[in-house]
């Protein structure tokens, strides 16, 4: 079963899809069958950072089932490297009201790739999509950028997903899902005091839900005089989420980036020594760090999986 990276971000415009281009390279660098899927429905543009402006297939073939196979929808970006993308859908009448059933076929579909570590590119704001499609994976990465809009979208963002987690922990029709639903909380304590108050024996469920979700943090443009007091983030996540924040790296402000869009190359690939390049390095062997700990905690891993 492959290795599955979410990246989100609070708002737009942060560089989440160029972040998620790069790192996708690097660890096909290394060696692993990547498969990069856009999930930012509505939004997707994935596949425009690699010069791929007409995809032959999407997202969209597999939820209009005109495709039942996500195999076929992965398409070869950085040949002869084993990177693979599955760009994502416009916004349709099907994808604006995607059916739960939908998505659940979706990540079930996405277990089932022969590849090693699927990078999960997930559209930007709170929408019930947009959380779900996060919290699907296995590793949970956010980009923020040092806009103080940028972390406090960042931290609304985790804070929402957190409750979404806990959320959909327990059945639709269940009393606890029915008291968490329309309410407004300030804090994952006050969920878990919510849950206490629908049914006791659920909290210990709930509490689970959260356990192992440690979101990892990319800055990005990043400049000498940038302000970002991630502290005080990790704090803020600390007392109202109950979730430990790191830091798994900061890409400086570059305009080879800039450059590299514009000519739909990663910037890793068109200017590899240029100081964001060798900063994606940094943070890809930051990634397969933590991962490779994380996954330890629970099982030895797999011979292929994010290995360096």
């Amino acid at each position: 079963m492959p290795t599955i990276i979410s990246i989100a971000s609070g708002k737009g415009g942060v560089g989440k899809s160029m972040v998620v281009s790069n790192l996708g390279l690097q660890l096909a660098r290394k060696g692993l069958r990547v498969t990069l899927v856009d999930m930012d429905i509505g939004g997707a543009n994935l596949h425009i950072l690699f010069g791929m402006f007409h995809p032959p297939s999407s997202l969209t073939d597999f939820f209009t089932d005109r495709s039942v196979n996500l195999e076929d929808l992965a398409h070869l970006v950085a040949s002869p490297l084993p990177l693979r993308l599955i760009p994502g859908t416009g916004e349709t009448l099907i994808t604006a009201n995607l059916q739960h059933a939908k998505k659940k076929r979706l990540i079930r579909h996405l277990q089932k790739l022969d590849t090693d570590v699927i990078l999960v590119d997930v559209g930007a704001g709170t929408s019930y999509h947009t959380l779900d499609f996060f919290l699907l994976a296995d590793h949970f990465l956010a980009v923020a950028t040092p806009d103080p809009t940028s972390v406090l979208d960042l931290y609304r963002f985790i804070k929402l997903a957190s409750i979404r987690k806990v959320l959909t922990a327990f059945l639709a029709r269940d009393p606890v899902a029915a008291a968490l639903l329309n309410r407004d909380f300030h804090s994952v304590t006050e969920v878990l005091e919510a849950v206490g108050n629908a049914n006791e024996s659920g909290v210990e469920l709930a509490q689970q839900a959260l356990h192992g979700f440690h979101p990892a943090l990319i800055l990005n443009r990043m400049t000498p005089k940038s302000r970002i007091n991630t502290l005080h983030l990790r704090n803020l996540l600390k007392q109202y989420v109950g979730t430990d924040l790191s830091v798994l790296g900061n890409i400086p402000e570059d305009s080879h980036v800039q450059q590299s869009i514009l000519k739909y190359l990663p910037v890793v690939e068109l200017a590899p020594k240029s100081p964001a390049a060798m900063a994606f390095a940094q943070v890809t062997e930051n990634l397969i760090e933590l991962v490779r700990q994380r996954e330890e905690l629970a099982e030895a891993l797999e011979p292929r999986k994010l290995r360096a």
